[in-house]
């Protein structure tokens, strides 16, 4: 089948080479043949955001040099594990990762950097590195490769001087327009993250509509990755925000990745699926569709790491806003199967499901003979858009990796899986375990757990004290405490952590 008329990854067509297989001379010739003005090398800071550094290649001599030396950066700047005394690193492109940028006022081409210590080795604790040694550990230790997929939810912050067929506060979920105002914005990121050759899922309108000061209204949507590796999935997910915020400022408009918004209005969360595999078949189920050990091991593992994860995932005050009782946002360590009210939920997936397209069009010979492949993840429930989804991804490829070592695992999941709509059961909410209420809390059980992301070497000691030492630094369990009585408090903190992620 062609592939005309689908939206191709760009300079994969061009080239017509998968990207792995990109080469600095292919680079070279993107950059004569589509007669670019600007290189930009870019890469994730410590603060989770796309930093960019901006070249005019003068020949191709110059240009060649950039793209097999990279430059120097100030890791201290980037990075507050970095001491100032000895801070210089490298930045060295990617070539697999080129993409034309959307954005420059002349034609432009944008490669993701790896960084590399003084002596010419991979920084281990820079983002990539972090999530792709994670991965490796698990891989080594189990065999498991492990994929993951982000859902993205955000606000679009706008004016609204005529308000024609009003959203409903809380109804929007996957409204369609002219009810919702930004599918416009929102089809823009899809559109081009597929042309940066981002597997992207699909995207929607969320719940929230708020109604803000004066004239001004806020819209939540939400955009879907398909699985991929860790490192890239973190990547994507950097991209994706990069580019949501580029497209709205054009349009006269923001948006915002904060957990909160308002008070009783909807957060946005940033659910992660994982997906594990053997020689390229997910063991997640059973043949008979139940739910592997592997799984279970795997959700044990997340369950008692979670405390500590919240220290990736949940990184400001306004995170424990949204991590409230009797909201959809978890604050029960707990497991279910298609159930949203636990922090890992085994969302419905592909296992039986036979004859649906047939059912649905009955008409067409070929609806009958579809056969679905069993699809599984597990969604971990807890993050928000202020995490550091590089730190988080790795710390639930650890998370995964204690699961399976634990000698306490299948004890664990059979204990902490629970039926039904959690929040009307009482008796099971006080009694289960709870996330940290607050960033300080947060950071007390990085510390108290730290040894399980230590251990493998993934996570340095310097990097673990520099992420609790930031989260206790906000010193907000007593101003959290004042501000769940206090709807005024809450939404100065809400204004303070607008633009986080």
């Amino acid at each position: 089948m062609s592939s005309e008329g689908f939206c191709a990854d760009l300079l994969a067509s061009e080239l017509q080479k998968d990207r792995d297989s990109f080469t600095a001379a292919d680079i070279i010739r993107l950059v004569r043949e589509n007669e670019i003005r600007l290189l930009n090398l870019c890469y994730v800071g410590g603060d989770g955001r796309l930093k960019t550094l901006s070249f005019v290649p003068l020949d191709e001599k110059h240009l060649d040099r950039i793209l097999h030396e990279g430059e120097r950066v100030d890791g201290s700047s980037l990075f507050s594990h970095i001491d100032p005394g000895r801070s210089d690193l490298y930045v060295v492109p990617r070539y697999r990762t080129a993409f034309l940028s959307p954005f420059s006022s002349e034609p432009g081409l944008c490669l993701m950097c790896s960084y590399f210590s003084p002596d010419g080795t991979p920084l281990a604790t820079s983002p990539g590195n972090l999530a792709l040694n994670a991965a490796r550990k698990l891989k080594e230790a189990t065999g498991l490769d492990m994929q993951a997929l982000s859902e993205l939810e955000f606000y679009v912050v706008f004016q609204a001087d005529q308000e024609l067929y009003p959203g409903a506060s809380q109804r929007n979920y996957h409204e369609s327009a002219p009810f919702v105002k930004w599918t416009h914005l929102r089809e823009d990121v899809l559109v081009e993250l597929a042309r940066m050759g981002v597997p992207v899922k699909y995207g929607h309108a969320e719940v929230g509509d708020v109604a803000a000061k004066g004239k001004l209204r806020m819209e939540q949507h939400e955009i879907e990755f398909l699985p991929e590796r860790l490192d890239l999935a973190a990547d994507h997910l950097v991209l994706a925000k990069w580019l949501a915020r580029n497209f709205s400022a054009g349009y006269g408009a923001e948006v915002t990745f904060a957990p909160k918004v308002g008070i009783q209005h909807a957060g946005s969360g940033l659910h992660v699926h994982i997906d594990l595999a053997k020689e390229g078949r997910s063991v997640l189920l059973n043949e008979d569709g139940s739910l592997s050990e592997t799984a279970l091991r795997a959700n044990a593992g997340m369950l008692h790491l979670a405390p500590a994860l919240t220290a990736f995932g949940n990184t400001v005050p306004t995170s424990y806003l949204r991590l409230m009782p009797h909201h959809e946002a978890p604050t029960n360590i707990c497991w279910g199967m298609v159930n949203r009210s636990v922090l890992v939920r085994v969302p419905l997936g592909w296992v039986g499901a036979a004859g649906m397209a047939a059912a649905a069009n009955p008409l067409d010979p070929e609806a009958a003979q579809w056969q679905s492949e069993p699809r599984q993840t597990l969604e971990y429930r807890v993050g928000d858009g202020s995490a550091n989804i590089h730190q988080l991804l790795a710390g639930l490829a650890l998370a995964v990796l204690h699961g399976m070592r634990d000698a306490k695992a299948l004890e664990r999941a059979e204990k902490l899986r629970v039926e039904g709509n959690l929040f009307k059961d009482e008796l099971q909410m006080h009694t289960m375990e709870k996330l940290p209420s607050s960033c300080e809390e947060s950071a007390a059980e990085l510390l108290r757990l730290r040894g399980c992301f230590e251990q493998d070497g993934v996570f340095s000691p310097a990097m673990i004290d520099a992420v609790a030492e930031r989260l206790a630094a906000f010193d907000d369990s007593e101003i959290l405490k004042r501000a769940r009585r206090d709807d005024e408090m809450a939404l100065r903190l809400v204004e303070e952590f607008f633009h986080v992620g």
